[in-house]
């Protein structure tokens, strides 16, 4: 029942911070009507998110076993509590910078002790694949929900409207009832205990060694591309649909929310699918998916004519075919990230989850940075079709992957995955 009651804590603690981070491409669209800012002084937004998640992670992951991963998640929480006030009570583009570094610095510390946590409450690797799945869901129905509450706040008539920035009120309030809930929780991290002879420097030493082993070193190269691609499409979709689709700002925000709905669904149902089938080829045709919706969509995107009464029925197709590529791309994230984490003992997730959370937070701001420049000095068009480039990439190392493992667990990625042995 304890484990039970952690897993729900932890689901809503992953809700929070999806609607927090996922709405910088909201935020960005926002800051460029009320502020006057470019698109590129705008994409840095997403640098002030992601930075500080891998510095922090960096400085933080490998000895924060020993600060305690609850302690850890209620000083994210009541940090981000306060930048959520700070964005109507101060109205600024210097206070979303300040927002989003705060989330960023507030995430890295949630997400090293979320998924660290997970390795305490799994009962097997077949249980660990199950809640990661599930955890990523949740994370997913986060997203969703972002892009239909700010949407509520929007003023689609007065693109200078304030009005969008009182969603924090409620945020606040979410963030705030999430620490009382997590404070009131008991957490029994013993198993998580690190060597108490070793120094923090030692601890430190010993995740940059993790970096060097090929496998690791593999699979943070392969997150890194893959959140790349998946923070390229997110972020800058609300944009596309406004410039390139022609459609009002909140209807934009509002359907970029398939996108996220189709990773919920995906990331859902792929605990489902990947116990019964073996991760490799799910992933592949994953992979293969994600490029023929690219091919697909795309070319149906172009001579769009703007229409201010345009409604759901009277929406152009691509604005729901495009987003359906997050259908093939939720399991690959929490997939090999299950598959990495259940091949290391219980004290080394903090430490591999911090060196996950660096490359992941560097591929996001990666992706959004090149992607704005893109947007701006070519076209949304050619934006979104160089996602094809990193595509193919992950397909190769998806296969050094698959290789690295089989060779260091001495099992088949089934066993790890969640298969039977």
């Amino acid at each position: 029942m304890q484990s039970r009651r952690i897993l729900y804590i932890l689901f809503l603690i992953y809700f929070v911070f999806a609607i927090l981070l996922n709405s910088v491409g909201t935020v960005i669209l926002q800051v460029i009507n009320n502020y006057g800012v470019t698109k590129s002084a705008a994409s840095v937004l997403e640098g002030f998110k992601d930075l500080p998640i891998a510095v922090v992670s960096f400085l933080v992951a490998s000895f924060l076993p020993r600060i305690g991963y609850k302690k850890a998640m209620l000083i994210g929480l009541a940090i981000v509590t306060f930048a959520c006030l700070a964005m109507p009570l101060v109205p600024a583009f210097a206070t979303a910078k300040l927002l989003f570094l705060c989330v960023g610095v507030s995430f890295a510390l949630i997400k090293v002790s979320v998924y660290s946590t997970l390795g305490l409450v799994a009962t097997s690797r077949r249980h660990h694949a199950g809640i990661m799945n599930t955890l990523e869901g949740f994370f997913m129905l986060g997203v969703l929900c972002a892009y239909w509450v700010f949407s509520w706040f929007i003023d689609s008539a007065d693109p200078r409207s304030h009005s969008w920035l009182n969603v924090y009120w409620l945020l606040a309030a979410l963030c705030a009832v999430t620490f009382v809930l997590l404070l009131a929780t008991r957490f029994d991290e013993r198993l998580a205990a690190l060597p108490a002879e070793r120094t923090p420097a030692q601890d430190f030493a010993a995740m940059l060694k993790l970096f060097f082993k090929p496998l690791v070193c593999i699979f943070v190269i392969t997150a890194f591309l893959y959140v790349l691609i998946e923070q390229s499409v997110g972020t800058w979709l609300p944009t596309f649909n406004n410039e390139i689709l022609k459609l009002p700002a909140a209807m934009s925000v509002q359907v970029t929310s398939i996108f996220a709905a189709c990773l919920a669904v995906g990331r859902l149902s792929a605990g489902i699918v990947l116990r019964r089938l073996h991760w490799y080829p799910v992933m592949n045709a994953c992979l293969v998916g994600m490029g023929a919706v690219v091919l697909l969509a795309l070319p149906l995107t172009h001579d769009a004519v703007a229409n201010p009464d345009v409604t759901w029925a009277s929406a152009p197709v691509a604005a729901f075919l495009f987003p359906l590529i997050g259908l093939f791309m939720a399991p690959i994230y929490p997939g090999i990230n299950s598959v990495m984490l259940s091949s290391l003992p219980q004290h080394q997730h903090s430490a591999m989850t911090g060196l996950l959370v660096i490359f992941s937070a560097l591929g996001g701001t990666t992706g959004s940075l090149v992607t704005g420049y893109i947007f701006g000095a070519f076209s949304g068009h050619f934006a979104f079709y160089l996602t094809l480039v990193p595509i193919a990439v992950v397909l190769i190392m998806l296969y050094l992957f698959r290789r690295a493992v089989e060779g260091e667990d001495g099992v088949s990625g089934t066993a790890i995955i969640g298969g039977s042995h």
